[in-house]
């Protein structure tokens, strides 16, 4: 059984780990447990993720576990700067390596969802009604037209005011969606089996994690 760290920007991501993926990945040999990024002070800023500050924290993980990967949002990077998801990957593990040049790069896999975690819930719309003080009719058909706008839910776009996680919040009535409390509940509802069929870059990533099982 391979111990496997998976380093999360928020609470949101935590959840999902825990709720969705960790026991997902026991069945593949894979002990998975989230740890939530933090500042150099201990304190914890939601979606402030830079190359720089992600790859400190892997530095400093690297020796409590046995594998490493990450689950931060592609537009939560502070300094993407124009950067493809391949290239802020790449530039992660380059700047792992700077700060703790003995570690082995086999065993860190530096993951950015694009572009937001929220994306992967457009995978089922149908399943938002587990918002339930927030879900009605005009919801549902405001959440399909955006999904069907798009060819997967991986390319609902990057920009302060259309990615996924704006969409969703102007899609119900103020104050009824709370990424926190709904959007792990979502994610288990519509399950890990429907949301890699329609999120190819997420497919990709869990079955990398499922491999480290046999390695």
């Amino acid at each position: 059984m391979n111990r496997v760290c998976i380093v999360c920007e928020g609470a949101t991501e935590v959840e999902f780990v825990k709720r969705c993926l960790a026991p997902h990945l026991m069945d593949h040999g894979v002990s998975a447990y989230p740890s939530i990024l933090r500042a150099p002070s201990g304190g914890h800023r939601g979606g402030r993720v830079s190359v720089e500050r992600l790859a400190r924290f892997l530095s400093h993980q690297y020796r409590e576990t046995r594998r490493l990967t990450t689950l931060v949002d592609y537009y939560g990077f502070q300094d993407a700067g124009g950067r493809t998801r391949a290239e802020l990957e790449q530039d992660i593990l380059t700047h792992v390596t700077k700060h703790a040049p003995s570690i082995d790069t086999r065993f860190i896999h530096p993951y950015v969802q694009m572009h937001e975690f929220e994306g992967l819930l457009f995978s089922d719309v149908e399943q938002f009604q587990y918002v339930l003080d927030g879900w009605d009719a005009g919801v549902r058909q405001r959440l399909i037209a955006i999904r069907a706008q798009f060819p997967t839910p991986e390319d609902i776009n990057n920009s302060r005011a259309t990615a996924p996680s704006k969409r969703i919040l102007a899609a119900f009535a103020d104050g009824s969606y709370n990424k926190t409390e709904h959007g792990p509940v979502i994610a288990e509802a519509i399950g890990l089996a429907t949301i890699r069929r329609h999120c190819p870059q997420f497919d990709a990533w869990v079955a990398m994690l499922e491999a480290w099982g046999n390695s």
